[in-house]
């Protein structure tokens, strides 16, 4: 029964540009985490996500792809859905800004505020981000370009619509010091305070006329309207706001919102574009916004241009959606950036998943069958160390519950793994093995693995927020259903007599790192296209002589050469190059030649090339190939020289 009343938590909309890559997913799942907790503690909650689907940048991709911008945004949209559905976000609504009710609703909004003189008809020049779709000030720079993205602005100007923010700012900053809560952490307040609201807000530039992908402006069409305008409303026409009418009674029962749940990049769009915006339509502001910190990628940014992005559904490959799950909840500071790697979540897998968590299940389920034929029975004999157990058992809800109502999703998980990892120490202090030895303390032993089985159950019951996937198997394998929030401070709750499974499952299977890494760069490498083979072959764009010359062509000798191991793709070479020192080369032709062929033979190489790490190796060069179709296959040949030429003789 829900009791505590209603719970509005929103995401910000993903925008529709490409796929959306683990840092931006890693909101969606801590959004999920948060909801799923408040069910647990008893709360009606309305769940809402979606996508941001208008903007130059999405008209000028479908221009590239030589679609339209809806068909463009109708493929992005469902890739970015599949990508929450496969971590297993539990959702109540995804809006998408291109909904034909939220068009309406945005277009009557922009009516309104034209209407009642908050939005009047200028002209805007400055510095434009097409990326953020923003405009900047010279002064907003970051050492010339977009502040926020780090990206390239050029200047603009065009007709347009502002935003009067200025009527509104000081009755904001009032607001902001009367609800200390408003916007969390309280770093982001300051910067918004001190960057932005104290030194005076510029108005704000609400349509564009250089584009047309987005909603028109209804009476001046020629004008779209901008973004920020369009993608933040969504958290009220998603749930039934009728601007100038009356609102569906969803939205009398969910508005205000009790958490928006942003990246610290949009912090300043949130929280003070958007409730000058709200205040204009006379409507209350919401409770809280968190704005998060990134999850970094070995301590960079996850970006394309980087290239060093990964994906959710190439880490639920490897992992697991839960282990996914757990990484990137666990592993995230509150307000400072988290840090992935793929050594790190295979760390955290091996440790907390398969040891603690893992092992303290399949060993309970398997001396529950080894002792008393999977029967789990209550016999009554205690010892002064079950009270010590129940003591950290019973208290941990409301210790996870402290931490969760800070938005501490990783703080509360820790709270949890103590649970469990008090049951490892009972299983070491109690020695159910040397327990089973004896006929007299059977009964004993019997009550050992039912604390231990009732104690798993409020542990799992408590994570099911945060590894939903994980925690179903073990109420299945424990044959138990989990406990209401009313029960979660109480022990011996577990049905006495009570049957596990005959057949334990492994919860988390231990990986190898090298193996984990060696498949990620067997990926890489098979995700890597050959050169594309022209049927007429066409010269590539000319480069002036100077910059061929910096290329450093050298014959090298084949001293020796091996398969690298777990790689199918990899030949390890040892060369000549004529230096007296050895040479690394690593090559991925190994679907062309085998290793031995190639010993004692002459080829062509890059030498000064940077050093690259592959597969843990470094290379120190690139061996010289040819690659031609033949029946439709591509093939690939070596560039092999005389064996009379010297090594380290420079090609010219």
């Amino acid at each position: 029964m829900n009791s505590k009343g209603k719970y509005y938590l929103t995401t910000a909309i993903a925008y529709t540009s490409g796929k959306p890559h683990i840092g931006n997913v890693y909101e969606i799942v801590l959004a999920d985490s948060i909801a799923r907790f408040k069910r647990l503690e008893g709360y009606d909650v309305y769940f809402q996500t979606g996508t941001d689907e208008h903007g130059q940048k999405n008209e000028l991709k479908a221009e590239a792809e030589g679609v339209t911008p809806k068909e463009f945004v109708d493929k992005v949209a469902g890739i970015i859905k599949g990508q929450f559905d496969l971590m297993n976000v539990s959702y109540d609504h995804f809006i998408r800004t291109t909904d034909e009710y939220h068009e309406k609703e945005v277009q009557k909004i922009f009516k309104k505020l034209y209407d009642q003189g908050d939005i009047y008809k200028g002209a805007y020049e400055g510095l434009y981000c097409t990326d953020c779709e923003s405009f900047f000030t010279e002064s907003q720079l970051i050492d010339g370009k977009c502040p926020d993205c780090g990206r390239e602005v050029h200047p603009a100007k065009e007709e347009a619509y502002f935003f009067k923010m200025s009527k509104y700012a000081q009755r904001l900053i009032d607001h902001i010091n009367c609800h200390p809560e408003f916007i969390q952490p309280v770093s982001r307040k300051n910067e918004m305070m001190n960057n932005f609201l104290l030194p005076g807000l510029q108005d704000l530039c609400v349509s564009r006329t250089s584009f047309k992908w987005g909603i028109p402006v209804e009476f001046d069409p020629k004008h779209v309207v901008y973004v920020w305008l369009d993608a933040l409303t969504n958290y009220i026409t998603g749930i039934g706001y009728h601007c100038g009418g009356e609102s569906d009674e969803q939205f009398t029962k969910l508005w205000p919102a009790d958490l928006h749940l942003i990246g610290k990049d949009i912090i300043r769009f949130h929280t003070i574009y958007w409730p000058i915006f709200l205040m204009a339509l006379d409507l209350p502001l919401p409770k809280q916004v968190f704005g998060h910190p990134w999850l970094l990628m070995n301590g960079g940014k996850m970006s394309k241009s980087k290239g060093n992005t990964i994906y959710a559904d190439e880490l639920v490959e490897m992992f697991g959606v839960d282990a996914v799950r757990y990484f990137v909840l666990h592993e995230m500071p509150y307000d400072n950036d988290g840090n992935l790697t793929w050594e790190l979540v295979t760390e955290r897998t091996n440790s907390d998943l398969a040891n603690t968590l893992g092992n303290l299940v399949n060993r309970t389920i398997s001396m529950s069958n080894k002792y008393f034929g999977g029967v789990v029975e209550n016999t009554g004999v205690c010892e002064p160390v079950d009270s010590d157990l129940k003591a950290v058992v019973t208290a941990c809800r409301d210790k996870a519950a402290a931490k969760m109502a800070d938005l501490k999703a990783a703080d509360a998980i820790t709270e949890i793994f103590a649970l469990f990892k008090r049951c490892n120490k009972y299983i070491d202090e109690t020695m159910p093995w040397v327990l089973a030895k004896s006929e007299d303390s059977k009964s004993r032993l019997a009550t050992v693995l039912y604390n231990l089985v009732d104690c798993i159950c409020v542990g799992a019951s408590l994570l099911q927020p945060f590894m939903p996937g994980t925690c179903e198997n073990i109420f299945r394998q424990l044959n138990a259903q989990p406990r209401t929030w009313e029960n979660l401070d109480k022990t011996g709750l577990y049905p006495s007599g009570n049957k596990v499974t005959e057949t334990p499952e492994i919860l988390f299977a231990r990986l190898d790192v090298d193996e984990v890494i060696a498949k990620v760069e067997e990926k890489r490498l098979a995700a890597l296209p050959l050169p594309e083979v022209e049927v007429e072959p066409q010269l590539s764009e000319k480069v002036d002589f100077d910059t061929f010359c910096k290329s450093d062509f050298r014959v090298v000798k084949v001293k020796a050469c091996e398969a690298v191991k777990k790689s199918d793709k990899l030949l390890r070479f040892t060369l000549d190059d004529g230096t007296g020192t050895d040479r690394q080369i690593l090559s991925g032709i190994h679907k062309w030649y085998e290793p031995q062929d190639l010993i004692g033979k002459t080829l062509i190489a890059i030498v000064n090339l940077p050093p690259r790490k592959m597969m843990g190796l470094e290379s120190c060069g690139m061996l010289i190939s040819a690659v031609h179709k033949e029946k439709g296959e591509e093939c690939l040949h070596l560039v092999m020289a005389d064996d009379s030429i010297p090594a380290g003789a420079k090609l010219c």
